[in-house]
């Protein structure tokens, strides 16, 4: 099997010897943490949606880890290259810092399951709802996946969460809206909560590890 998942190193803070299964919020990036405007092919396309670093910043103070899984199959579609992927991602990483905020990875998809050319026309085990890139990072940030939750804005990122035994929330930014309103009925897996943006969702989160 083909394989092309990667981390941004760049992204990633230094993870500490010795911390093992910690919880994770598991985050879509277009539609959840960054405005949906279709295939990001520049950097400067790249925009935090406006309580996302908020959201972030909370994370990181609660001692959780925040770690972004994407599907960016705009590589694969020939859109943009890995080095403009790369770019935008370092983008993002540049706006959270900014704003105080970090992330402990980014964890990424190219592929296409029937669209493109290999390797990137690939049928993985990466790319959402299938587990592959959250179970990398469990892997290596020593994450418990069990206590962890997705947020995100697609039916993608609730039946994931559901495969790995985590708990999920849509958010009604980006897609989410249109998604729930309209097409909930037809959702293979219904959210544990549904809240209005990311930073609604992370209070939730926080305020149920309180219970």
């Amino acid at each position: 099997m083909q394989r092309a998942i990667f981390l941004e190193k760049s992204a990633a803070r230094a993870y500490t010897a010795g911390v093992v299964s910690r919880p994770a919020i598991f985050i879509d990036r277009d539609g959840t943490l960054t405005e949906e405007v279709g295939y990001v092919n520049h950097p400067q396309r790249l925009r935090l949606l406006p309580r996302s670093a908020e959201a972030i910043r909370r994370l990181n103070r609660a001692g959780m880890a925040a770690v972004v899984a994407t599907n960016q199959a705009g590589v694969a579609r020939g859109y943009f290259s890995e080095e403009v992927l790369h770019a935008v991602n370092a983008a993002l990483v540049a706006q959270l810092t900014e704003a105080g905020a970090f992330l402990e990875g980014i964890y990424v998809c190219p592929h296409h399951p029937v669209v493109g050319e290999p390797p990137f026309r690939a049928d993985c085990d990466c790319r959402k709802p299938k587990p592959g890139l959250l179970e990398r990072a469990a892997a290596e940030l020593g994450l418990d996946l069990t206590a962890s939750t997705v947020i995100g804005d697609k039916p993608s990122d609730l039946e994931v969460g559901r495969r790995v035994g985590a708990r999920s929330v849509l958010v009604l930014t980006g897609y989410g809206l249109g998604e729930w309103e309209y097409r909930r009925g037809s959702f293979p897996v219904q959210p544990d909560h549904v809240a209005g943006d990311l930073l609604d969702a992370v209070e939730w989160v926080l305020g149920e590890r309180r219970t």
